[in-house]
Protein backbone atom coordinates (compact mmCIF):
# COMPACT_ATOMS: atom_id res chain seq x y z
CA UNK A 1 0.00 0.00 0.00
CA UNK A 2 1.37 3.79 -0.52
CA UNK A 3 1.14 5.80 2.23
CA UNK A 4 -0.41 8.68 0.07
CA UNK A 5 -3.98 6.26 1.09
CA UNK A 6 -3.72 7.27 4.10
CA UNK A 7 -4.29 10.95 3.77
CA UNK A 8 -6.90 13.24 4.89
CA UNK A 9 -7.64 16.76 5.46
CA UNK A 10 -7.98 18.39 8.73
CA UNK A 11 -8.62 21.95 9.35
CA UNK A 12 -5.95 23.57 11.89
CA UNK A 13 -8.40 24.69 14.16
CA UNK A 14 -9.16 20.98 15.34
CA UNK A 15 -5.38 20.50 16.54
CA UNK A 16 -5.57 20.71 20.28
CA UNK A 17 -3.30 23.19 21.61
CA UNK A 18 -4.10 22.95 25.31
CA UNK A 19 -5.39 19.88 27.57
CA UNK A 20 -9.10 19.71 28.89
CA UNK A 21 -9.84 21.29 32.46
CA UNK A 22 -10.47 17.04 33.23
CA UNK A 23 -8.38 14.45 31.86
CA UNK A 24 -11.97 12.36 31.29
CA UNK A 25 -13.74 15.14 29.90
CA UNK A 26 -12.71 14.00 26.05
CA UNK A 27 -15.10 12.49 23.75
CA UNK A 28 -14.88 9.56 22.64
CA UNK A 29 -15.88 7.82 19.19
CA UNK A 30 -16.45 4.24 19.63
CA UNK A 31 -15.66 2.08 17.08
CA UNK A 32 -17.11 -1.12 16.40
CA UNK A 33 -15.14 -2.75 13.92
CA UNK A 34 -17.84 -5.70 13.07
CA UNK A 35 -20.96 -3.82 12.04
CA UNK A 36 -18.36 -1.15 10.58
CA UNK A 37 -20.19 1.78 12.54
CA UNK A 38 -19.80 4.32 15.42
CA UNK A 39 -20.98 6.57 17.30
CA UNK A 40 -20.02 9.27 20.01
CA UNK A 41 -19.66 9.03 23.84
CA UNK A 42 -16.97 10.68 26.57
CA UNK A 43 -13.85 8.81 28.13
CA UNK A 44 -15.52 9.08 31.40
CA UNK A 45 -18.15 6.29 29.96
CA UNK A 46 -14.98 3.95 29.14
CA UNK A 47 -16.11 1.55 32.32
CA UNK A 48 -19.54 1.00 30.77
CA UNK A 49 -17.86 0.33 27.32
CA UNK A 50 -15.90 -2.61 29.18
CA UNK A 51 -16.44 -6.03 30.09
CA UNK A 52 -15.96 -7.84 33.56
CA UNK A 53 -13.26 -10.02 31.88
CA UNK A 54 -11.54 -7.72 29.67
CA UNK A 55 -7.81 -6.57 30.61
CA UNK A 56 -6.51 -3.60 29.71
CA UNK A 57 -2.85 -2.87 28.86
CA UNK A 58 -1.29 0.31 29.54
CA UNK A 59 2.43 2.09 29.11
CA UNK A 60 3.74 3.37 32.43
CA UNK A 61 6.70 5.34 30.69
CA UNK A 62 7.14 8.88 31.77
CA UNK A 63 8.76 11.17 29.59
CA UNK A 64 11.67 13.37 30.56
CA UNK A 65 12.15 16.98 29.72
CA UNK A 66 13.99 15.92 26.33
CA UNK A 67 14.28 19.52 24.74
CA UNK A 68 17.23 21.82 25.48
CA UNK A 69 17.46 25.66 24.81
CA UNK A 70 20.45 27.35 25.16
CA UNK A 71 23.22 29.58 23.06
CA UNK A 72 25.96 28.52 20.96
CA UNK A 73 29.54 29.16 22.93
CA UNK A 74 31.34 30.90 19.84
CA UNK A 75 28.40 33.14 19.07
CA UNK A 76 25.31 33.46 21.31
CA UNK A 77 23.18 32.31 18.66
CA UNK A 78 20.15 30.66 20.25
CA UNK A 79 19.49 27.13 19.79
CA UNK A 80 18.10 23.83 20.69
CA UNK A 81 18.72 20.10 21.05
CA UNK A 82 16.01 17.37 21.16
CA UNK A 83 17.31 14.55 22.78
CA UNK A 84 16.33 11.09 21.29
CA UNK A 85 18.34 8.48 22.76
CA UNK A 86 21.19 7.71 25.21
CA UNK A 87 24.08 6.18 22.96
CA UNK A 88 26.93 5.72 26.03
CA UNK A 89 26.79 8.02 29.64
CA UNK A 90 26.77 11.58 28.46
CA UNK A 91 26.87 10.68 24.70
CA UNK A 92 23.33 11.58 22.81
CA UNK A 93 21.50 11.36 19.61
CA UNK A 94 20.12 14.89 19.18
CA UNK A 95 17.90 17.05 16.93
CA UNK A 96 19.36 20.37 16.04
CA UNK A 97 17.48 23.52 15.57
CA UNK A 98 19.07 25.90 13.91
CA UNK A 99 20.91 22.11 12.15
CA UNK A 100 22.94 24.11 9.73
CA UNK A 101 24.58 25.96 13.02
CA UNK A 102 25.47 22.72 14.67
CA UNK A 103 28.28 21.30 12.71
CA UNK A 104 31.22 19.00 13.78
CA UNK A 105 33.03 20.63 16.94
CA UNK A 106 30.27 23.04 17.73
CA UNK A 107 29.60 23.73 21.46
CA UNK A 108 26.26 24.32 22.98
CA UNK A 109 25.94 25.84 26.53
CA UNK A 110 22.71 25.94 28.77
CA UNK A 111 21.99 27.16 31.80
CA UNK A 112 24.68 29.79 32.20
CA UNK A 113 27.10 27.40 31.49
CA UNK A 114 25.81 24.46 34.05
CA UNK A 115 25.75 22.19 31.27
CA UNK A 116 28.16 21.88 28.15
CA UNK A 117 27.54 19.89 24.72
CA UNK A 118 29.57 19.23 21.99
CA UNK A 119 28.62 18.36 18.84
CA UNK A 120 31.12 14.93 17.82
CA UNK A 121 29.29 13.79 14.55
CA UNK A 122 26.41 14.71 11.94
CA UNK A 123 24.47 12.03 9.96
CA UNK A 124 22.89 12.18 7.12
CA UNK A 125 19.40 11.85 8.06
CA UNK A 126 20.25 15.54 10.02
CA UNK A 127 20.73 13.66 13.76
CA UNK A 128 23.77 14.70 15.70
CA UNK A 129 25.91 12.59 18.23
CA UNK A 130 26.56 14.99 20.94
CA UNK A 131 28.79 14.71 24.27
CA UNK A 132 28.10 16.31 27.59
CA UNK A 133 29.51 17.98 29.93
CA UNK A 134 28.02 19.62 33.33
CA UNK A 135 28.21 20.76 37.00
CA UNK A 136 26.50 18.49 38.84
CA UNK A 137 24.31 15.11 38.39
CA UNK A 138 23.55 15.43 34.59
CA UNK A 139 19.76 13.72 34.88
CA UNK A 140 18.88 16.37 37.56
CA UNK A 141 20.33 19.15 35.51
CA UNK A 142 18.31 17.79 32.65
CA UNK A 143 15.26 18.05 35.23
CA UNK A 144 15.78 21.55 35.90
CA UNK A 145 16.91 22.82 32.51
CA UNK A 146 14.91 21.10 30.28
CA UNK A 147 11.65 21.73 28.57
CA UNK A 148 8.47 19.24 27.79
CA UNK A 149 9.02 17.71 24.46
CA UNK A 150 5.89 19.09 22.97
CA UNK A 151 5.19 17.72 19.33
CA UNK A 152 5.30 20.52 17.06
CA UNK A 153 1.69 21.19 15.89
CA UNK A 154 1.12 22.30 19.49
CA UNK A 155 2.77 26.19 19.93
CA UNK A 156 4.57 27.85 23.23
CA UNK A 157 5.89 30.92 23.53
CA UNK A 158 9.41 30.30 24.29
CA UNK A 159 10.61 32.79 25.68
CA UNK A 160 10.10 32.94 29.33
CA UNK A 161 8.76 30.30 31.37
CA UNK A 162 4.91 30.43 31.97
CA UNK A 163 2.11 29.01 33.54
CA UNK A 164 1.70 26.98 30.38
CA UNK A 165 5.01 25.00 30.51
CA UNK A 166 4.32 24.25 34.29
CA UNK A 167 0.78 22.61 32.86
CA UNK A 168 2.69 20.69 30.02
CA UNK A 169 4.95 19.15 32.61
CA UNK A 170 2.19 17.63 34.48
CA UNK A 171 -0.82 17.23 31.65
CA UNK A 172 1.89 15.68 29.07
CA UNK A 173 2.34 12.32 31.29
CA UNK A 174 0.00 9.93 31.90
CA UNK A 175 -0.95 9.64 36.08
CA UNK A 176 0.80 6.36 36.48
CA UNK A 177 3.92 7.26 34.31
CA UNK A 178 6.70 5.53 36.52
CA UNK A 179 9.57 4.84 34.11
CA UNK A 180 11.82 7.14 33.10
CA UNK A 181 12.69 7.54 29.42
CA UNK A 182 9.88 8.72 26.92
CA UNK A 183 10.86 11.00 24.41
CA UNK A 184 7.22 11.83 23.85
CA UNK A 185 4.09 10.56 26.07
CA UNK A 186 1.48 7.42 24.82
CA UNK A 187 -1.33 10.24 24.11
CA UNK A 188 -3.96 8.07 24.70
CA UNK A 189 -3.13 7.22 28.57
CA UNK A 190 -3.79 11.24 29.13
CA UNK A 191 -7.57 10.69 29.46
CA UNK A 192 -7.26 8.61 32.53
CA UNK A 193 -7.49 9.52 36.20
CA UNK A 194 -7.99 8.62 39.09
CA UNK A 195 -11.90 7.75 38.70
CA UNK A 196 -12.04 6.31 35.79
CA UNK A 197 -9.22 3.65 36.84
CA UNK A 198 -11.30 3.08 40.10
CA UNK A 199 -14.24 2.38 37.99
CA UNK A 200 -12.91 0.18 35.43
CA UNK A 201 -11.42 -2.29 38.49
CA UNK A 202 -14.51 -1.71 40.59
CA UNK A 203 -16.43 -3.13 37.22
CA UNK A 204 -13.96 -6.36 37.30
CA UNK A 205 -11.40 -5.46 34.54
CA UNK A 206 -8.27 -6.04 34.84
CA UNK A 207 -5.46 -3.44 34.52
CA UNK A 208 -1.91 -4.69 33.41
CA UNK A 209 1.44 -2.02 33.16
CA UNK A 210 3.84 -3.03 30.72
CA UNK A 211 6.79 -0.05 29.67
CA UNK A 212 7.52 1.13 26.21
CA UNK A 213 9.76 4.10 26.14
CA UNK A 214 8.30 6.25 23.24
CA UNK A 215 11.20 7.43 21.10
CA UNK A 216 11.88 9.27 17.40
CA UNK A 217 10.50 5.90 15.47
CA UNK A 218 6.88 6.46 16.78
CA UNK A 219 6.58 10.36 15.55
CA UNK A 220 9.33 10.29 12.46
CA UNK A 221 7.47 10.95 9.44
CA UNK A 222 6.89 8.30 6.56
CA UNK A 223 9.60 9.14 4.09
CA UNK A 224 9.02 6.68 1.34
CA UNK A 225 5.34 5.96 -0.55
CA UNK A 226 5.58 2.20 -0.77
CA UNK A 227 5.19 1.05 2.68
CA UNK A 228 6.39 -2.12 2.07
CA UNK A 229 9.97 -0.57 2.01
CA UNK A 230 8.98 1.72 5.63
CA UNK A 231 10.23 0.32 8.91
CA UNK A 232 9.45 2.00 12.35
CA UNK A 233 12.45 2.79 14.80
CA UNK A 234 13.19 0.24 17.03
CA UNK A 235 11.55 1.20 20.53
CA UNK A 236 12.74 -0.48 24.08
CA UNK A 237 10.52 -1.97 25.91
CA UNK A 238 9.59 -3.88 29.01
CA UNK A 239 7.31 -6.27 30.35
CA UNK A 240 7.62 -7.73 33.54
CA UNK A 241 7.37 -11.70 34.76
CA UNK A 242 3.80 -11.16 36.17
CA UNK A 243 2.64 -8.95 33.54
CA UNK A 244 3.48 -11.98 31.07
CA UNK A 245 1.48 -14.04 32.99
CA UNK A 246 -1.42 -12.12 33.58
CA UNK A 247 -1.83 -11.82 29.93
CA UNK A 248 -0.88 -15.16 28.84
CA UNK A 249 -3.22 -16.39 31.02
CA UNK A 250 -5.86 -13.79 29.94
CA UNK A 251 -5.31 -14.81 26.21
CA UNK A 252 -5.88 -18.79 27.33
CA UNK A 253 -9.35 -17.88 29.01
CA UNK A 254 -10.06 -16.09 25.80
CA UNK A 255 -10.64 -12.58 27.64
CA UNK A 256 -10.31 -9.52 25.67
CA UNK A 257 -6.93 -7.95 25.94
CA UNK A 258 -7.49 -3.90 25.21
CA UNK A 259 -4.40 -1.75 24.53
CA UNK A 260 -4.20 1.65 25.56
CA UNK A 261 -2.06 3.17 22.75
CA UNK A 262 -0.27 2.30 19.32
CA UNK A 263 2.99 1.89 21.95
CA UNK A 264 1.20 -0.72 23.58
CA UNK A 265 -0.13 -2.40 20.89
CA UNK A 266 3.52 -2.29 19.37
CA UNK A 267 5.34 -4.22 22.64
CA UNK A 268 2.56 -6.71 22.83
CA UNK A 269 2.93 -7.93 19.65
CA UNK A 270 6.37 -7.12 19.42
CA UNK A 271 6.58 -9.69 22.99
CA UNK A 272 4.00 -12.47 21.33
CA UNK A 273 5.91 -15.32 19.83
CA UNK A 274 4.10 -17.05 16.42
CA UNK A 275 1.56 -18.80 18.76
CA UNK A 276 0.96 -15.54 20.82
CA UNK A 277 2.55 -16.04 23.69
CA UNK A 278 3.77 -12.96 25.57
CA UNK A 279 7.67 -13.54 26.69
CA UNK A 280 8.38 -11.27 29.26
CA UNK A 281 11.69 -9.40 29.56
CA UNK A 282 13.37 -5.94 28.05
CA UNK A 283 14.17 -5.66 24.77
CA UNK A 284 13.69 -3.44 21.41
CA UNK A 285 10.29 -3.60 19.69
CA UNK A 286 11.84 -3.99 15.52
CA UNK A 287 7.99 -4.59 14.33
CA UNK A 288 6.47 -2.28 11.91
CA UNK A 289 2.84 -2.67 11.57
CA UNK A 290 0.79 -2.02 8.62
CA UNK A 291 -2.50 -3.42 6.56
CA UNK A 292 -1.74 -7.18 6.66
CA UNK A 293 -0.86 -7.71 9.40
CA UNK A 294 -2.23 -10.71 11.75
CA UNK A 295 -2.45 -9.41 15.15
CA UNK A 296 -2.03 -11.86 17.76
CA UNK A 297 -2.78 -10.69 21.06
CA UNK A 298 -4.81 -6.99 21.29
CA UNK A 299 -8.38 -7.16 20.59
CA UNK A 300 -9.30 -3.80 21.40
CA UNK A 301 -7.80 -0.83 21.41
CA UNK A 302 -7.78 3.09 22.68
CA UNK A 303 -6.22 5.62 20.56
CA UNK A 304 -5.54 9.57 19.82
CA UNK A 305 -6.63 10.88 16.61
CA UNK A 306 -3.16 10.55 14.75
CA UNK A 307 -1.37 12.80 11.82
CA UNK A 308 -2.05 12.19 8.32
CA UNK A 309 0.55 9.55 6.81
CA UNK A 310 1.56 8.51 9.47
CA UNK A 311 3.04 5.12 10.54
CA UNK A 312 0.51 5.37 13.73
CA UNK A 313 -2.37 6.05 11.45
CA UNK A 314 -1.30 3.42 9.08
CA UNK A 315 -0.83 0.72 12.36
CA UNK A 316 -4.73 1.66 13.12
CA UNK A 317 -6.07 1.21 9.98
CA UNK A 318 -3.88 -2.11 9.93
CA UNK A 319 -6.55 -3.09 13.14
CA UNK A 320 -9.30 -1.60 12.33
CA UNK A 321 -9.38 -1.27 8.33
CA UNK A 322 -8.50 1.65 6.29
CA UNK A 323 -11.90 2.31 5.11
CA UNK A 324 -13.33 2.66 8.36
CA UNK A 325 -10.69 4.02 9.86
CA UNK A 326 -10.83 6.99 7.10
CA UNK A 327 -14.10 6.99 7.46
CA UNK A 328 -15.11 7.88 11.50
CA UNK A 329 -12.15 10.58 10.81
CA UNK A 330 -14.04 12.26 8.41
CA UNK A 331 -16.95 12.12 10.84
CA UNK A 332 -14.81 13.61 13.50
CA UNK A 333 -13.82 16.63 11.48
CA UNK A 334 -17.74 17.28 11.09
CA UNK A 335 -18.11 16.39 14.72
CA UNK A 336 -15.13 19.26 15.51
CA UNK A 337 -13.34 16.37 17.43
CA UNK A 338 -10.37 17.67 19.28
CA UNK A 339 -7.01 15.83 16.85
CA UNK A 340 -4.08 14.91 18.07
CA UNK A 341 -2.00 14.59 21.42
CA UNK A 342 -3.96 16.73 23.55
CA UNK A 343 -6.91 15.58 21.57
CA UNK A 344 -10.24 13.83 21.86
CA UNK A 345 -9.42 9.81 21.33
CA UNK A 346 -11.08 6.41 19.70
CA UNK A 347 -12.50 3.26 21.51
CA UNK A 348 -12.11 0.48 18.28
CA UNK A 349 -13.80 -2.71 19.71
Amino acid sequence: MLISEFDYELPEELIAQQPLAERDAARMLVLDRGRGSWRDSFFSELPAELDANDLLVVNNTRVFPARLVGERAETGGRVELFLIEEREPLVWAALARPARRLQVGARVTFGAGRLRAEVLAVHTDGRRTVRFECDGEFHALLEELGRTPLPPYIKRDDTSATETSSTDRERYQTIYARARGAIAAPTAGLHFTPRVLASLRARGVQVVEITLHVGYGTFAPVRVEDLSAHEVAPERYEISAAAAIALNEARARGQRIIAVGTTSVRALEAAAGDAGQIKAGARAARLTITPGYRFKVVRALITNFHLPRSSLLVLVAAFAGRDLVLNAYQHAVAARYRFYSYGDCMLIV
